[in-house]
Protein backbone atom coordinates (compact mmCIF):
# COMPACT_ATOMS: atom_id res chain seq x y z
CA UNK A 1 0.00 0.00 0.00
CA UNK A 2 1.47 3.38 -0.98
CA UNK A 3 2.42 5.25 2.07
CA UNK A 4 -0.22 8.45 1.30
CA UNK A 5 -0.73 9.80 5.51
CA UNK A 6 3.14 9.90 5.15
CA UNK A 7 3.42 12.03 1.46
CA UNK A 8 1.03 13.95 3.35
CA UNK A 9 2.98 14.80 6.24
CA UNK A 10 5.95 15.06 5.02
CA UNK A 11 4.51 17.72 2.86
CA UNK A 12 3.00 19.36 5.52
CA UNK A 13 6.09 19.78 7.67
CA UNK A 14 8.09 20.98 5.08
CA UNK A 15 5.83 23.90 4.70
CA UNK A 16 4.92 24.77 8.20
CA UNK A 17 8.83 25.12 8.74
CA UNK A 18 9.05 26.99 5.73
CA UNK A 19 6.54 29.43 6.92
CA UNK A 20 7.50 29.38 10.58
CA UNK A 21 11.80 30.55 9.12
CA UNK A 22 9.67 33.05 7.21
CA UNK A 23 6.92 34.52 9.04
CA UNK A 24 10.07 34.65 11.95
CA UNK A 25 10.60 37.93 11.24
CA UNK A 26 7.11 39.36 12.47
CA UNK A 27 7.17 37.27 15.49
CA UNK A 28 5.27 34.44 14.55
CA UNK A 29 6.72 31.56 15.42
CA UNK A 30 5.40 27.35 15.56
CA UNK A 31 1.98 27.68 13.72
CA UNK A 32 1.01 30.65 15.27
CA UNK A 33 0.06 31.77 11.56
CA UNK A 34 -2.45 29.28 11.40
CA UNK A 35 -4.19 31.17 14.31
CA UNK A 36 -3.95 34.02 12.80
CA UNK A 37 -5.35 33.50 9.45
CA UNK A 38 -8.01 31.81 10.77
CA UNK A 39 -8.97 34.71 13.32
CA UNK A 40 -8.82 37.13 10.21
CA UNK A 41 -11.23 35.03 8.52
CA UNK A 42 -13.70 34.58 11.54
CA UNK A 43 -13.59 37.66 13.47
CA UNK A 44 -15.16 36.71 16.70
CA UNK A 45 -14.44 33.59 17.18
CA UNK A 46 -14.28 31.55 20.39
CA UNK A 47 -11.36 29.45 21.23
CA UNK A 48 -13.22 25.84 21.67
CA UNK A 49 -14.13 26.36 17.67
CA UNK A 50 -10.47 28.12 16.52
CA UNK A 51 -9.13 24.57 18.37
CA UNK A 52 -11.61 22.57 15.72
CA UNK A 53 -11.09 24.27 12.84
CA UNK A 54 -7.32 23.59 13.23
CA UNK A 55 -7.70 20.55 14.89
CA UNK A 56 -5.37 21.03 18.26
CA UNK A 57 -6.46 20.48 21.58
CA UNK A 58 -7.41 23.05 23.63
CA UNK A 59 -4.21 23.45 25.39
CA UNK A 60 -2.21 23.65 22.48
CA UNK A 61 -4.68 26.09 21.08
CA UNK A 62 -4.65 28.56 24.26
CA UNK A 63 -0.54 28.18 24.32
CA UNK A 64 -0.78 29.68 20.70
CA UNK A 65 -3.48 31.96 21.77
CA UNK A 66 -1.98 33.32 24.62
CA UNK A 67 1.60 34.10 22.75
CA UNK A 68 -0.11 36.16 19.89
CA UNK A 69 -2.23 37.92 22.25
CA UNK A 70 1.41 38.83 24.34
CA UNK A 71 3.05 39.64 20.65
CA UNK A 72 -0.12 41.95 20.11
CA UNK A 73 -1.54 40.21 17.00
CA UNK A 74 -5.08 39.13 18.57
CA UNK A 75 -7.24 40.30 21.64
CA UNK A 76 -9.48 39.06 23.30
CA UNK A 77 -13.07 40.78 23.98
CA UNK A 78 -15.86 39.38 26.49
CA UNK A 79 -18.72 37.84 24.54
CA UNK A 80 -21.54 40.41 24.66
CA UNK A 81 -24.36 37.58 26.09
CA UNK A 82 -22.35 35.41 28.05
CA UNK A 83 -19.20 37.42 29.88
CA UNK A 84 -17.71 33.68 30.42
CA UNK A 85 -17.37 33.97 26.93
CA UNK A 86 -14.04 35.60 25.02
CA UNK A 87 -14.28 35.97 21.15
CA UNK A 88 -10.92 36.56 19.34
CA UNK A 89 -10.19 39.19 17.37
CA UNK A 90 -7.09 40.44 15.54
CA UNK A 91 -5.56 43.72 16.13
CA UNK A 92 -4.37 46.41 13.45
CA UNK A 93 -1.20 44.76 13.65
CA UNK A 94 -2.53 40.89 13.03
CA UNK A 95 -4.50 43.05 9.93
CA UNK A 96 -1.65 44.34 8.63
CA UNK A 97 0.38 40.46 8.51
CA UNK A 98 -2.58 38.82 7.21
CA UNK A 99 -1.97 39.52 3.71
CA UNK A 100 1.32 38.62 3.62
CA UNK A 101 0.46 35.43 5.28
CA UNK A 102 -2.21 34.84 2.84
CA UNK A 103 0.11 35.70 -0.12
CA UNK A 104 2.60 33.46 1.61
CA UNK A 105 -0.44 30.13 1.03
CA UNK A 106 -0.98 31.64 -2.30
CA UNK A 107 2.89 30.91 -3.64
CA UNK A 108 2.91 27.76 -1.77
CA UNK A 109 -0.04 26.45 -3.57
CA UNK A 110 0.98 27.25 -6.98
CA UNK A 111 4.65 25.69 -5.94
CA UNK A 112 3.13 22.25 -4.83
CA UNK A 113 0.31 22.43 -7.63
CA UNK A 114 3.06 23.37 -10.44
CA UNK A 115 2.65 20.81 -13.14
CA UNK A 116 -0.88 19.90 -12.73
CA UNK A 117 -3.71 20.76 -14.59
CA UNK A 118 -6.87 22.73 -13.59
CA UNK A 119 -8.67 19.21 -13.79
CA UNK A 120 -5.66 17.55 -11.78
CA UNK A 121 -5.91 20.29 -8.97
CA UNK A 122 -9.84 20.22 -7.86
CA UNK A 123 -9.45 16.14 -8.06
CA UNK A 124 -6.66 16.45 -5.65
CA UNK A 125 -8.44 18.77 -3.37
CA UNK A 126 -11.90 17.01 -3.35
CA UNK A 127 -10.13 13.32 -2.89
CA UNK A 128 -7.71 15.32 0.34
CA UNK A 129 -11.11 16.58 1.60
CA UNK A 130 -12.81 13.23 1.70
CA UNK A 131 -9.36 12.03 3.56
CA UNK A 132 -9.65 14.71 6.04
CA UNK A 133 -13.66 13.93 6.76
CA UNK A 134 -12.50 10.51 7.12
CA UNK A 135 -9.99 11.25 9.91
CA UNK A 136 -12.14 13.52 11.47
CA UNK A 137 -14.91 11.00 12.67
CA UNK A 138 -11.77 9.35 14.16
CA UNK A 139 -10.12 12.73 15.47
CA UNK A 140 -13.33 13.44 16.97
CA UNK A 141 -14.00 10.02 18.45
CA UNK A 142 -10.50 10.06 20.37
CA UNK A 143 -11.02 13.56 21.65
CA UNK A 144 -13.96 12.30 23.62
CA UNK A 145 -11.52 10.17 25.66
CA UNK A 146 -12.65 6.50 23.68
CA UNK A 147 -9.93 4.40 21.93
CA UNK A 148 -9.81 3.21 18.30
CA UNK A 149 -9.58 -0.60 17.81
CA UNK A 150 -6.76 -1.64 15.55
Amino acid sequence: MNEILREIGMIARALDSISNIEFKEFDLTKGQYLYLVRICENPGIIQEKLAELIKVDRTTAARAIRNLEINGFIEKRDDELNKKINRLFPTEKGIRVFPIIKRENVHSNSVALAGFSESETETIFHLLQRVRKNVEVDWEFVKKGNKRVY
